[in-house]
């Protein structure tokens, strides 16, 4: 699509450094167009006050902020929490956010009949490929706005230099110029001293971490936690029915309070490259420790094996940005399945940092006390004689061959 023929483009705003040049360089570059700014609510708290405001001053015709949080809970956080889904440790706080987002973007762009979407990933990131994959989805036909693939711009600091002459209030500065993202699942946070991995994080620093204190701040006693789950769903937290959005949000001041979920990683992005990072993930790391627990008497041995060969396909889909694809729906699928007798009461333990297992229990549980005791049973011992020497078959009979063969 012609430059000349983009009158309207709807935009992905966060109100941060990238966000906030986008709107006057859009306007410079794009024939002074209309812009439509939509941020998308999954959770970021207070980086959404004054957003409008900013928005209309730099430039925005409007803002629309559309609330996702209860659909990003239980219909992307949901399905990965069922599939115990990791990417290298990463619990895909950024990576199954963006297509909730971009769905809402999508959907105001064809209410506005805007003529382009634009985001501000960067072309080194995996969010360029998560949004422009998702937005292909719902509008294959859509063109697509991608800054930092087009400008002379070359780094944050020149990004700074550029709001500082268009007169772009920002909330961070030169030295605070962390990139970072969050909603109610995390933040990371990326850049600066964190580019070097043989830096310690600042976990002690005032104002570094936001949801978690450091475990060395934590409490000297420690906290019980007592998790419900009806297949596979967290649906109580110490004996109060909550929603999925609300347990999230509650655990995160839990776990935030007791140093839970912090994760240093340098991690393999999509687009090749290794990067560093640090997460705070208090609620979920909680949350997906519980579940696995409670897994761990509820699911036969097989499908318990063949999840978690599965469980990292579909991180790795999640996190390459195909979210919406026919293999992540039949695995989602799959998972649903395993999650029907995963339901029973998890107790943790939360004491700087460490989750403690205090207790898991399930009217579905496969655990059998009386087969596992020690002790007196009626299990029958001498079953196992026949069984080894049937499970150890093809070794007796490779061995004898080998040792006719050195004859």
């Amino acid at each position: 699509m012609k430059k000349e023929d983009i009158k309207k483009v709807v935009l992905a705003y966060s109100g941060g450094l990238d966000t906030s040049v986008i709107i006057p360089w859009l306007k410079e570059n794009y024939n002074n167009c209309e812009i439509i700014a939509v941020s998308g609510n999954v959770g970021q708290a207070d980086e959404l006050e004054g957003l409008e405001e900013k928005a209309l001053k730099t430039g925005a015709s409007k803002l629309y902020v559309l609330d996702l949080m209860d659909e990003y809970a239980n219909d992307f956080i949901v399905p990965c929490l069922k599939a115990d889904a990791k990417y290298e440790e990463y619990l895909l706080g950024t990576s199954h956010a963006r297509p909730v987002i971009a769905k809402g973007l999508v959907e105001i762009a064809l209410k506005e009949n805007a003529d382009a979407i634009c985001h501000g990933c960067t072309g080194k990131g995996n969010d360029q490929v998560r949004f422009e994959l998702a937005i292909k989805h719902f509008a294959p036909e859509m063109h697509i706005i991608a800054p930092w693939r087009e400008w002379d711009i070359k780094s944050r600091d020149e990004e700074i230099d550029y709001a500082e002459a268009h007169n772009i209030p920002l909330r961070i500065s030169r030295e605070t110029n962390y990139s970072k993202d969050k909603n109610m699942w995390h933040l990371s946070h990326e850049g600066l001293d964190l580019e070097d991995p043989g830096n310690e994080p600042q976990y002690e620093k005032p104002g570094f971490l936001e949801m978690c204190v450091s475990p060395m701040d934590a409490p000297d006693t420690p906290e019980l936690v007592e998790i419900g789950f009806f297949q596979g769903v967290p649906v109580s937290l110490n004996g109060e029915e909550l929603s999925v959005k609300d347990m999230i949000l509650k655990l995160n001041e839990i776990g935030g309070r007791n140093g839970i979920g912090l994760l240093d990683i340098v991690e393999n992005r999509l687009v090749g490259m290794k990067s560093r990072g640090v997460y705070e993930t208090p609620g979920g790391t909680i949350l997906y420790e519980a579940h696995k627990y409670l897994e761990s008497i509820t699911l036969d041995k097989m499908t318990a094996h063949k999840k978690e060969e599965l469980a990292l396909t579909f991180a790795e889909l999640v996190y390459n940005g195909q979210w919406f694809t026919p293999l992540r729906e039949a695995l989602s699928a799959f998972f649903d399945k395993t999650q029907e007798p995963v339901t029973g009461t998890v107790k943790l333990k939360l004491y700087k940092g460490n989750m403690i297992k205090a207790g898991v229990w399930s009217e579905n549980s496969l655990y059998n006390t009386e087969l596992a005791s020690f002790g007196e049973s009626d299990y029958d011992q001498t079953d196992s004689q026949g069984f080894i020497n049937l499970y150890g078959l093809p070794i007796k009979v490779q061995a004898m061959l080998d040792k006719k063969n050195r004859k």
